[in-house]
């Protein structure tokens, strides 16, 4: 997780044009013995997005990756490469053949490929993208609960909040920043939401009070999403 975590901040420093950490403070990690401490983080993991508001249950969120236990298109119709149309197809031998060579899809590889894609065909390559990439052992998990459909329900009756695991959250709901994110590419007409990040300090200062007037975000969330000092903001 340490080195995924460098090298993602080293790709999300270069695609937003910004130097330095990317995450506050170092992250722990201990390893889980017995059967009830592996439930106990499997729920919790899976859980966040339901406890952060952003899903009512945690396979309905797509980056939990749960739903794809089950299929490879949760959130799009199936794809059938000889009825797509020709940027389809030349993204998805590219996806394949990156995988072959055991590299990670890029920003700017995937900005490439999406730009030319329709709203379904987007859902499509997200899709196939994650299911290729998949490493989860969706077995594995489920054998701690007895059965898949017996972790969901174990997931379903409780959200994480009974677990001792102390963490520090600004806000109580994360489904802010999907706001803001609509709000910022419908008000400005951008094409990807990184081109925010990007700008100087007094843009982002404007963007703040934007975000202030059409959102009811906290102000250091919209702080922290625009990368902006909370003193720039007082």
């Amino acid at each position: 997780m340490g080195e995924y975590s460098k090298r993602f901040a080293k790709a999300y420093n270069k695609t937003c044009h910004r130097v330095g950490p990317l995450f506050e403070s170092p992250f722990g990690s201990a390893p889980k013995y017995g059967a009830k401490k592996a439930r106990t983080n499997i729920a919790y993991v899976w859980n966040n997005p339901v406890e952060r508001q952003l899903a009512e249950k945690a396979e309905d969120y797509r980056w939990t990756f749960l739903a794809y236990a089950t299929t490879d298109h949760p959130f799009s119709k199936k794809l059938t490469i000889r009825n797509a149309r020709w940027p389809m197809r030349k993204a998805v031998k590219e996806v394949k053949a990156q995988y072959k060579e055991g590299k990670p899809m890029t920003y700017c590889q995937l900005q490439r490929l999406f730009h030319p894609l329709d709203p379904e065909e987007i859902q499509q390559l997200t899709d196939y993208i994650i299911s290729t990439y998949n490493i989860i052992d969706y077995k594995a998990a489920s054998r701690f609960f007895g059965s898949y459909e017996e972790m969901l329900q174990a997931l379903h009756a409780n959200t994480g909040s009974e677990y001792d695991l102390n963490e520090v959250f600004v806000g109580k709901s994360d489904a802010h920043y999907a706001r803001m994110v609509s709000v910022l590419m419908r008000e400005l007409k951008l094409d990807d939401i990184h081109n925010v990040l990007t700008m100087d300090t007094d843009n982002k200062y404007a963007m703040f009070l934007l975000l202030r007037k059409h959102t009811d975000a906290m102000a250091e969330q919209i702080a922290a999403f625009l990368h902006l000092p909370l003193t720039k903001t007082k």
